[in-house]
């Protein structure tokens, strides 16, 4: 059995999905799938079911019944990962904007480099996105340097949503506690990880922008985290009971 499992979440994803799972089942460390569908009308929890019956005991799908959040989809794979035994568990869109090939080196990072949690990051080399409007690209850039002011946190790219995570890390923080379901998810992810004192780093990546399929960004998305980022410097941060 892999020790990692890359968990993507899903919604109206049928133009990538299949080429995600196929690409990530290539890679030459062996990794596992988690989908999380949240009832897609498009038909992707179907083209996962059939890739099941050719990856048996690889490719897994929880279904939810409706479109709850990116971050409530997180922490569903979170649980089942732990419940499953994991050591490396992983965050990845299903788009493309994360390169696959990346999985090897966050889990190297983790599993030994001796970091907690990895982060693909945008910014740790300065700006690395394609087919982004400059427009956009501003926004999340300086969204990030806004989350350091408030939060005192070094962390380059905050919004991130490309990284792994060491098991130890995952049930230590209360994942009944977190409060975000947007972009905001992310920030307090890395925020609490910090706070619990675990060894956070950033690996370079390239982050390019989704060919296919619809973004599921929106102007509410991010001003929850321009104010939830407020709401967490005032957050008290305890461990999970048990730890």
């Amino acid at each position: 059995m892999a020790d990692s499992i890359v968990i993507i979440p899903t919604y109206n994803e049928k133009e990538n999905i299949e080429a995600i799972i196929r690409k990530v089942f290539s890679l030459p460390v062996s990794f596992h799938v988690l989908i999380v569908e949240d009832n897609s009308p498009d038909g992707t929890a179907a083209i996962v079911k059939r890739l099941m019956a050719e990856f048996p005991d690889r490719l897994f799908i929880e279904e939810r019944k409706g479109k709850l959040g990116l971050g409530t989809a997180y922490i569903h794979g979170f649980k089942w990962a732990l419940a499953h035994d994991y050591l490396y568990i992983f965050e990845m869109d299903a788009d493309f904007s994360h390169n696959p090939e990346d999985l090897i080196r966050l889990r190297e990072a983790v599993a030994e480099k001796g970091a907690d949690v990895a982060i693909g990051s945008r910014y740790i080399t300065g700006v690395n996105v394609v087919n982004w409007p400059m427009g956009r690209v501003l926004m999340s850039y300086y969204a990030s340097a806004y989350v350091r002011a408030v939060l005192g946190v070094s962390i380059r790219d905050t919004t991130a949503g490309f990284k792994c995570y060491s098991r130890k890390v995952l049930q230590t923080i209360d994942l009944n506690n977190i409060w975000f379901v947007g972009y905001a998810f992310q920030i307090e992810m890395k925020y609490t990880s910090v706070r619990l004192g675990f060894n956070v780093v950033e690996v370079p990546i390239i982050f390019t922008d989704r060919t296919q399929g619809q973004s599921k960004m929106s102007k509410g998305i991010f001003k929850e985290a321009i104010f939830g980022v407020l709401k967490l410097r005032f957050k008290r941060i305890k461990p999970a009971q048990g730890n």
